[in-house]
């Protein structure tokens, strides 16, 4: 198993930016294919961009592409997700998690472990 815990939200003027990080402890963390996700009030919780175990290749939301890059530092146990020229559409409550099966997914069902969530506010 793997425990996550995310860091890093808050409240940015649309146009900024945040630094998600999310720090895995538990099982070898660069066994995990790592993914972020977001839910807004009212709304199912959706994808916002995957990476594989090595941290070469990445996916993305059409809605996050160009403005969020995640990456990780497996030697650091976490997966970070960088969100620039945030807009109030972006607020919801993000969350990490992990899968243990070989390619990133864009479901949520493919992922085996979540963190507890991070809130990213953003105003207009």
């Amino acid at each position: 198993q793997v425990q996550l815990v995310e860091s890093g939200g808050g409240l940015v003027q649309a146009g900024g930016s945040l630094r998600l990080s999310c720090a895995a402890s538990g099982r070898t963390f660069s066994s995990y294919v790592m993914g972020w996700f977001r839910q807004a009030p009212g709304k199912e919780r959706e994808f916002v961009a995957s990476i594989t175990r090595s941290g070469t290749i990445t996916y993305y939301a059409d809605s996050t592409k160009g403005r969020f890059t995640i990456s990780r530092d497996n030697a650091k146990n976490t997966v970070y997700l960088q969100m620039n020229n945030l807009k109030p559409e972006d607020t919801a409550v993000y969350f990490c998690a992990a899968s243990e099966r070989i390619l990133p997914g864009r479901v949520s069902t493919l992922y085996d472990y979540w963190g507890q969530g991070t809130q990213v506010t953003v105003s207009s």
